[in-house]
């Protein structure tokens, strides 16, 4: 099986990136993170965020957007920035209301995915999105996942967070084998019927059938990427110790 590098979203960190994103950076750094998604560039240039990787050893290998920062006149600048930054994911992070509210909102959103995907492919870039609860509850009779993922091209990439599915009574393992090769890169979040602070490894996922697929050419993953967002301890101590956990795991 291929190793995947592990990265981490930096939302799980923010309230440190606001007060030091340089500082932050670098502590992500020596924890043993090899990349960062980011959620939000904290009032710095592409320019000097791409030198602050470059300073820690660190890749960008995702970054979470809006759906309007996707869309018309927007986009270009979006995929500028991300150029310049070294990232070719651009994760949407959630769509509004607008385009979840029925079974027709959801089509229309699988297809201004596959328009904006026909517009970043030829640049090498790709366009997804990040899944959160809201995906599980039935439509109409149907998913709004499989609404979603079943009527986009196979260039939109699926996001998925491991933690918002299982709290949301989904197998990930199995959403991942429903859709090979989409998943190029995870979010890795535990989710626990009983603490809800709990950490990657400490709660109900079962990490060896996520590891399995997404290492196989059914996932085709390129990048692990640790969210948290409930702490147990500070949040930065509580990212080091999920990377610590999956260490363990063997990753």
């Amino acid at each position: 099986m291929t190793r995947i590098p592990i990265a981490l979203q930096l939302y799980s960190v923010r309230e440190a990136c606001a007060e030091d994103l340089p500082g932050t950076l670098e502590a992500v750094a020596q924890m043993g993170y090899e990349g960062v998604e980011f959620a939000g560039h904290y009032d710095y240039s592409a320019s000097e965020l791409r030198q602050m990787l470059d300073d820690n050893g660190l890749a960008c290998c995702g970054s979470h957007h809006g759906i309007d920062e996707l869309m018309g006149d927007e986009l270009m600048p979006a995929v500028e920035c991300n150029k310049e930054l070294g990232n070719q994911f651009l994760i949407c992070s959630m769509l509004p209301e607008e385009y979840r509210n029925s079974k027709s909102a959801w089509l229309e959103g699988a297809q201004l995915f596959n328009e904006i995907s026909e517009r970043v492919r030829p640049l090498d870039m790709w366009v997804g999105y990040h899944n959160h609860r809201i995906e599980f509850t039935e439509m109409d009779g149907e998913l709004p996942w499989h609404i979603l993922f079943g009527n986009t091209s196979e260039e939109v990439v699926i996001q998925l967070d491991t933690g918002h599915a299982l709290a949301a009574g989904a197998d990930p393992a199995k959403l991942l084998e429903q859709y090979p090769g989409r998943a190029l890169t995870v979010h890795l979040k535990e989710h626990s019927a009983t603490n809800e602070d709990a950490l990657i490894g400490e709660g109900d996922i079962r990490w060896e059938e996520i590891f399995c697929v997404c290492e196989s050419p059914v996932g085709a993953t390129q990048w692990y990427i640790v969210e948290q967002e409930t702490y147990p301890c500070p949040p930065l101590e509580s990212v080091d110790r999920c990377l610590r956990n999956l260490r363990e795991m063997g990753k």
